[in-house]
């Protein structure tokens, strides 16, 4: 129950202190600490709480699976995880949601590459990435750990909206109103090939990279 109790402690405290310092916290850290004292403070605990999380992943007993997982559920989340790539590589072009100087004026742009899929397309890589992971690693540990990731992502994603609204206006309403919040709402749309292309090879070098990280061949490579 150690494992456990340090799984569940790190998830909370990784999730609680971001939308903490993220929202109702940062102002007043930052009138107090300065710019750069509250991004050290902020790096500080996100690097503690994280760290407490995997190591209570690392020492939580392994339970028994809820159901089985067979090579139907790894090809659908191989499926996953590559969209979740090409999502996050796209989501590094041209992101008004990205603490950039030019922000705002993307923001009046018209969405293309990964924005006309979704707004938030960095946000739902992450979540993406625990959803595939419960399915297949469906136990408690990964349940928590993967968990308090999608609960990050999509409730950050929701308040990031409201954030960026308060920061530049009208500027973000137009980008609210030609996005959408989940993906493909507003149809099938080519993530663009400079996201298509990034993505992949992200996808591929991390699903090779679980090999040697000893966990087990993921993706394509569970078939080579």
């Amino acid at each position: 129950m150690q494992g456990y109790t340090m799984l569940l402690a790190g998830a909370v405290g990784f999730v609680g202190s971001h939308f903490a310092m993220s929202h109702p916290l940062r102002a007043p850290m930052v009138k107090r600490l300065g710019e750069k004292g509250f991004q050290l403070v902020y790096v500080v605990v996100s690097l503690a709480t994280f760290y407490l999380m995997v190591q209570g992943f690392k020492r939580a007993p392994m339970s028994d699976p809820f159901w089985p997982v067979g090579d139907g559920l790894w090809a659908v989340t191989t499926v996953i995880m590559l969209l979740a790539s090409i999502l996050f590589a796209g989501s590094l072009i041209g992101n008004p949601a990205m603490p950039v100087p030019d922000a705002k004026r993307a923001a009046m742009k018209t969405p293309g590459g990964v924005f006309r899929i979704t707004r938030h397309p960095m946000m739902w890589s992450f979540a993406l990435w625990g959803i595939s992971h419960i399915l297949i690693a469906p136990r408690i540990d990964s349940i928590i750990l993967a968990g308090a990731i999608i609960v990050l992502a999509l409730v950050g994603a929701r308040l990031q909206d409201g954030k960026k609204f308060i920061q530049m206006g009208d500027a973000w309403l137009h980008w609210q109103a030609n996005t959408s919040f989940v993906p493909f709402a507003r149809g099938l749309a080519f993530p663009g090939w400079l996201a298509l292309i990034g993505g992949t090879l992200l996808w591929l070098v991390a699903s090779w990279a679980h090999i040697p990280l000893g966990v087990g061949a993921a993706g394509v490579f569970r078939w080579w």
